[in-house]
């Protein structure tokens, strides 16, 4: 007798150990996707609130079981804000423990051509708990900056193109306190050389490269650009760079720049105004900058690009030489329109 109510009893608890194994140590997220992601912001981060959101989400099965669980293991006295990825599969006791020990899933922001700083601060608040408007508020902080060596001018020149890992929850000090780190790697002592050589300062530079980045996306063109544009400076001639009016007007699907465009009242306008513009209009990428760090010592005082439609340019010295390769083009240009149009007619007759 004693036999079988110690047989029943064990079978019991194998049973008991079972559900309790099956419950809360297998799978029991219940959505399709490879993943779900959980989101406690900060100041809103009471135990009530996330199983709240569990239960309205439907991210588990057995919301309640999460709960004596999270009892079991003081979860509300450790419940830190952030993003934390639910992966398809993952048991009650895994998320327990991921959101006990704060384990938030890292946010890549990826910089590549940004082109004002409205551009930049709706990135950052795309990607993170911080809106926008807080971020575009720091940018434009001088206290805030000026442990960085910025100030509301010139912070966009501290910015380059990387991929930059940060916690959802990261705050916009942090954030930026890490872009400007890769600044500082950027900057190395031949960089800060080769820009004196060329009489500018870093920001200066950074200028200058984020107008030759919109003028080309050829490689090889840079640098020859950067010398007309350094060779212009040191005469006191305008720039009169098309991509800056297209910046000033905020109109970044401009094909061509037509007389009505260069009269906008910009200090960003170099038609108008004379030596490089107050900030740069884009984050241009290492490999621009060293180009413009790296150009050759020329005469070229204009550009203008091939009547062969290739994406390169032509550089001339006299402005003479420059007319004709400006005529030779727009004359490759209109016929390269006449042919549009007259497959366009041919289209609408078919």
């Amino acid at each position: 007798m004693l036999k079988k109510l110690l047989f029943g009893l064990l079978a019991v608890i194998v049973l008991a150990a079972a559900f309790i194994g099956w419950r809360f140590f297998t799978s029991n997220t219940n959505f399709e996707q490879k993943a779900k992601y959980l989101y406690i912001r900060t100041g809103h981060a009471s135990y009530a609130e996330v199983l709240q959101t569990i239960r309205d989400s439907a991210y588990l099965k057995n919301p309640g079981s999460f709960d004596l669980l999270a009892a079991r293991m003081d979860l509300a006295a450790k419940l830190s804000p952030g993003k934390y990825e639910i992966k398809k599969g993952t048991s009650i006791f895994d998320l327990v423990r991921m959101l006990r020990n704060g384990r938030q899933v890292p946010v890549n922001l990826v910089i590549t051509k940004v082109r004002t700083e409205e551009d930049l601060a709706s990135l950052i608040g795309r990607k993170f708990e911080c809106d926008s408007a807080s971020v575009a508020a720091f940018m434009h902080n001088n206290d805030s900056l000026k442990v960085y060596g910025f100030d509301s001018a010139t912070v966009i020149t501290g910015i380059y193109p990387n991929t930059y890992t940060y916690f959802w929850n990261t705050t916009p000090d942090a954030i930026f306190k890490k872009l400007f780190a890769e600044y500082h790697k950027v900057w190395t002592d031949e960089r800060k050389q080769q820009a004196q050589q060329h009489n500018i300062t870093p920001a200066q530079a950074y200028i200058l490269a984020s107008i030759v980045e919109e003028e080309t996306v050829v490689q090889q063109d840079k640098g020859d650009i950067a010398s007309v544009y350094l060779n212009r400076l040191r005469k006191g001639m305008r720039l009169q760079a098309d991509p800056t009016v297209k910046f000033a007007l905020k109109n970044f699907a401009l094909r061509r720049i037509y007389e009505k465009h260069l009269a906008v009242e910009s200090p960003y306008n170099t038609y108008r105004n004379t030596g490089l513009p107050p900030g740069p209009i884009c984050t241009p990428s290492i490999a621009t900058l060293d180009a413009v760090l790296q150009s050759p010592a020329t005469n070229y005082l204009y550009f203008v690009a091939k009547s062969d439609f290739s994406g390169r340019h032509v550089f001339s010295e006299t402005y003479e030489e420059h007319l004709k390769n400006a005529r030779e083009f727009q004359k490759a240009l209109d016929v390269q329109q006449q042919i549009r149009a007259a497959r366009e007619a041919i289209d609408t007759t078919k």
